[in-house]
């Protein structure tokens, strides 16, 4: 119908591409959850998205109903195209999901050998292997409007490489004071991670940062006094919406699955009604900032009064 009607919202040929990571030092924090509900919400809106699995965990992988040791092989992961200087392009990787216009490069445990490889060659001297995946990810940018990244959660060679190649960054942080304090850790990490990067001419370009306040249980006193501090601290950077912790992605991911498709409700109607009203407000506020960095996009979104 989009097609038909000439309503898909994709970026014009000369915008840039925007490449998100959803990334945080620590783990368990939503970063797979929300990285995979975003590429699906996003191609449920009619965007051309690719959601690529950086992190050898692959549970973005396995919630798209691969079993990523048996399934894949380190072929079919970013994996070759990182250790091998001839191959021009990640096209090969690329594999359709059953979301229209979502596709995904998937991660096994295999890719983990790439974090040492690359390290190792860097150490060397192999410098420029920090924008390996930018290259990979500018090879088949022209398909696509948004290109989601789900990191592994630690600042090694790979996040490295997934941080110069992200134009945007979302930051799942959970209320709670072990998930703040790490989070406090990353950011000051990334702050000198990014000053080293500079300094050798590798630094991000990044349009936003935002954070969003994952897994929140606001019935917990001490999560609603984290949520007030973490307002006054991110100020606008925090999205206006809090991921609150659902059964319902919790029964869903227990069958591989996401709350988007779902046919119906697990636990009950009122319960997953709530959940898609978190879900999508939050990845409609990432949308907006996403708009917002395309020039053919931003007239509109100030005619209509949100930018």
């Amino acid at each position: 119908m989009r097609g038909l009607f000439g309503t898909r919202p994709w970026r014009a040929a000369d915008d840039p591409c925007c490449v998100v990571a959803v990334q945080n030092f620590k783990g368990g924090v939503g970063k797979s959850t929300l990285s995979v509900h975003l590429a699906q919400y996003l191609a449920i809106q009619g965007y051309r998205v690719a959601l690529i699995d950086c992190d050898s965990q692959a549970s973005a992988t396995t919630l798209f109903g691969y079993v990523p040791d048996l399934d894949l092989t380190e072929d079919d992961t970013l994996y070759p195209f990182l250790r091998q200087e001839e191959m021009t392009s990640l096209d090969y990787a690329l594999r359709k999901t059953h979301f229209d216009g979502l596709e995904l490069i998937p991660a096994n445990l295999r890719l983990f050998q790439s974090e040492y490889e690359i390290a190792a060659r860097m150490a060397r001297g192999q410098g420029g292997l920090i924008d390996r995946l930018a290259q990979g990810i500018a090879s088949i940018s022209d398909r696509f409007d948004v290109v989601v990244l789900d990191p592994p959660p630690a600042l090694g060679a790979i996040s490295l490489s997934v941080l110069r190649a992200a134009n945007a960054l979302v930051v799942p942080v959970p209320p709670t004071v072990m998930d703040f304090s790490s989070t406090a850790a990353f950011l000051a990490m990334l702050d000198e991670t990014i000053e080293t990067l500079a300094e050798r001419g590798f630094a991000p370009t990044l349009q936003f940062l935002r954070f969003v306040a994952s897994k929140v249980d606001e019935n917990k006193s001490m999560q609603k006094e984290l949520l007030n501090l973490m307002r006054t601290l991110f100020g606008h950077a925090l999205v206006r919406t809090p991921l609150k912790d659902s059964a319902e992605i919790d029964n869903a991911t227990a069958r591989l699955m996401t709350v988007y498709e779902l046919d119906g409700p697990v636990t009950s109607s009122a319960v997953r009604n709530r959940c898609l009203t978190y879900l999508d407000g939050v990845n409609a506020e990432i949308e907006l900032d996403i708009r917002a960095m395309w020039p053919s996009h931003l007239s509109r979104l100030r005619k209509e009064g949100l930018a």
